[in-house]
């Protein structure tokens, strides 16, 4: 059964609307100052919110707990049921695979109604909308100067029209954020994108608790689609926290330190994004701790960093990073690199290190610095990461990386047995797996309205208003040399 996962927002930052479907390689386009970051944010504070084990799951249901007694009676009294089903869900799944199961509808009977009770996690999201930003109040969100409330929905869509939906709507307000949930009764409930490792908590622990809560958390990746995936977020500035890190932590710990003396720091506070990503810069300390994913970061530094990248410990476990020229044999420090390198070298990291295949990447601007031959390059290593399962948000100014991308997606229309004869290549991305979102300013409403760019196969690009920028330059320089005959 088709389905797909959309976002919709009003009055959200500088976006006055937009409205995307999630797709294993997403993009954001359009200039400067329109919401990219704003909406590549928020889908990190909803990943955090709805796939985080310890965040979002076990505080979305905190309201849930609270429920009636009868219905906590029902609950109780089908818990060997329940178990019994998990036993055999996780015996199917081959003990350690991905589970795609149906929920009995005796059990989905009883879940339901939990899953409509979400109002009491409406606080846990607000924080974790202003960790995420780095606001103390989510009211700041609100589009200046018309809105008076911002408002965040989200839709796991089925069927071949897409008219069956569970949805999550969030809506912030000055002094007030509210969340509330679809969830029909004529939609089979499944548990997707969740380990079977996952079910032994559930099986170990039913004398801790007199429902199993533990099943309906199972249950969220499903009602919250994309969004409950793992996902790592790879700021614009990522070059400079990588050189200084160890600036920032300890001016960080120096702050901590002063903490109750009345003593105004000069040091601002650090957005969660930032701070998650240094603090995962500080966790791959350890080397050894490798995930699947490694063969791209090894890919990535032979074809295009001609290096790797390297982590060393000190004695405390702290990290420094380094890189090694192919064919040398001592290191170099990073910030001693080209800027190239600096800027892809937290990709290659991640992918080492952090990334697992079926999480989600966010990477800002990854042209900065990059030459446009490099742009192409990495735009086709990156079809190669979304081909691995790894589902790829990506921001971005770069005219390069967007024909790079149309020429991925129009090579699917070509027979494998004829690719060969292209020069250079990359794995082909159906239309079905790409999405190009621009970023549109308007002065009414003033801010930003958020379309899909669709393909143009007569230019060969995502069409995003760059080939306007070069026209206009083209008519001021025949402007210029007309003068400048003129005066001659």
């Amino acid at each position: 059964m088709p389905e797909r996962t959309t976002l919709s927002v009003k009055d959200f930052g500088p976006i006055a609307e937009a409205t995307i479907d999630l797709r294993p390689f997403t993009v954001f386009v359009g200039a400067s100052n329109t919401g990219k970051s704003y909406l590549a944010i928020l889908l990190y504070a909803l990943h955090r919110f709805f796939g985080d084990a310890t965040f979002g799951r076990l505080s979305l249901w905190a309201g849930p707990r609270r429920t009636s007694r009868d219905l906590r009676a029902k609950i109780a009294a089908q818990a060997e049921t329940i178990n019994q089903w998990l036993d055999q869900a996780r015996d199917q799944a081959g003990g350690t695979g991905e589970l795609d199961v149906a929920v009995p509808e005796e059990v989905a009977a009883l879940v339901r109604p939990l899953l409509k009770e979400v109002g009491a996690a409406a606080l846990s999201l607000d924080e974790e909308m202003k960790r995420s930003f780095g606001l103390a109040e989510s009211a700041d969100l609100i589009r200046q100067p018309a809105g008076r409330c911002a408002r965040v929905m989200l839709r796991r869509e089925f069927g071949d029209d897409f008219t069956n939906e569970i949805g999550y709507d969030f809506a912030i307000s000055r002094g007030q954020a509210r969340l509330s949930s679809s969830v029909p009764d004529d939609i089979p409930l499944r548990i997707q994108n969740v380990s079977a490792r996952d079910l032994l908590i559930p099986l170990m622990l039913p004398s801790l608790s007199p429902y199993p809560f533990e099943v309906i958390e199972l249950m969220v990746p499903f009602t919250a689609g994309e969004v409950a995936r793992p996902i790592h977020y790879l700021p614009a500035d990522r070059a400079g926290i990588m050189h200084a890190h160890r600036v920032v932590v300890s001016s960080l710990i120096g702050r901590a330190s002063r903490a109750g003396l009345d003593v105004e720091s000069p040091l601002p506070t650090l957005s969660g994004v930032l701070a998650d990503f240094l603090k995962g810069l500080i966790e791959l300390a350890d080397e050894r701790r490798a995930t699947g994913s490694a063969q791209l970061a090894n890919r990535l530094e032979t074809d295009i960093l001609g290096g790797s990248v390297r982590v060393r410990r000190s004695t405390v476990g702290y990290p420094s990073f380094h890189y090694r020229p192919a064919k040398w044999k001592r290191d170099i420090a990073l910030m001693n690199t080209s800027s190239m390198v600096s800027e892809l070298a937290p990709v290659a990291l991640y992918l080492r290190h952090v990334v697992r295949k079926g999480d989600v990447i966010i990477i800002e601007e990854p042209e900065s610095h990059l030459h446009p031959q490099m742009q192409v390059a990495f735009t086709r290593f990156l079809a190669a990461v979304v081909k691995a399962g790894i589902r790829v948000i990506l921001t971005t100014h770069s005219e390069w990386v967007l024909e790079a991308l149309a020429n991925l997606v129009r090579l699917s229309d070509v027979p494998k047995s004829r690719r060969s004869k292209l020069a250079t290549g990359g794995p082909a991305l159906t239309s079905e797996e790409v999405g190009a979102w621009h970023f549109e300013p308007k002065l009414r409403p003033k801010g930003s309205v958020v379309k899909e760019i669709a393909l143009d196969t007569v230019r060969g690009t995502f069409p995003a208003g760059f080939g306007d920028i070069t026209e206009d330059l083209y008519n001021d320089w025949a402007t210029i040399t007309n003068l400048a005959q003129d005066a001659q």
